[in-house]
């Protein structure tokens, strides 16, 4: 655990050393897994180091940075808290969970963040692949696009795996596609008709690849 103010060399060390062999950013250093959600105007990726979001600021010409992990006590997150303002970004959050089913409140509210955002943004959870995709798969749809679509979201290219207790992600936006696409918008099924408890209920998990994303990959 890292809670300490970056106010000196040894602070920020420490903030290193925490990011790279406590939070696993020693593996993000090469693979950064970032991709395009919404070309010009959406991108996603794992936590970057700070060099890693300063050159994707000047790449995609971002303005914002999402932090899909939350407020965290560890040094990733203090470093790159310190680095956005440094760049030029509006640093936010919106955590969102990968193992449990979506909560209709972080949908409804990341909805109404993303329809004030100054774009281009840069979404990011710890590995950008299952809360990335969630919160990725979401953007599809507000921007019009079909369940189908926003399951590509979610896919082994970034490390996703469907059949662990990640894949409840995906089966959110089977429920929608299979119970109100076509019939009812998103966020009004998601408002109106979406049943957390239901679907958390319904679904089961691969224990083989659980234990994969759980234990040997240690998700969040």
């Amino acid at each position: 655990m890292f809670d300490r103010p970056l106010d000196d060399r040894r602070s920020r060390r420490a903030a290193w050393r925490d990011s790279l062999f406590v939070d696993h950013a020693i593996f993000r250093l090469v693979w950064t897994n970032v991709a395009t959600v919404v070309p010009g105007k959406v991108y996603r990726a794992n936590h970057p180091a700070p060099f890693h979001l300063a050159r994707f600021a000047r790449r995609y010409r971002l303005r914002t940075l999402v932090n899909l992990r939350g407020h965290r006590r560890c040094g990733s997150d203090a470093l790159s808290r310190e680095a956005a303002p440094a760049i030029g970004l509006a640093h936010v959050d919106m955590a969102f969970e990968s193992r449990g089913a979506p909560h209709r409140d972080r949908i409804l509210r990341f909805a109404a963040l993303y329809a004030g955002f100054d774009f281009p943004i840069l979404m990011h959870c710890k590995s950008g692949a299952d809360r990335a995709g969630l919160a990725s798969g979401l953007v599809v749809l507000f921007e019009g696009g079909t369940a189908t679509e926003a399951l590509r979201q979610l896919s082994w290219r970034f490390g996703h795996f469907r059949r662990s207790r990640t894949g409840i992600l995906d089966a959110f936006f089977l429920r929608y596609r299979a119970e109100a696409e076509g019939r009812i918008a998103f966020l009004d099924w998601v408002r109106d008709e979406y049943d957390e408890a239901a679907l958390k209920r319904d679904f089961v998990a691969g224990r083989l690849s659980s234990f994969l994303t759980d234990k040997v990959l240690r998700r969040e």
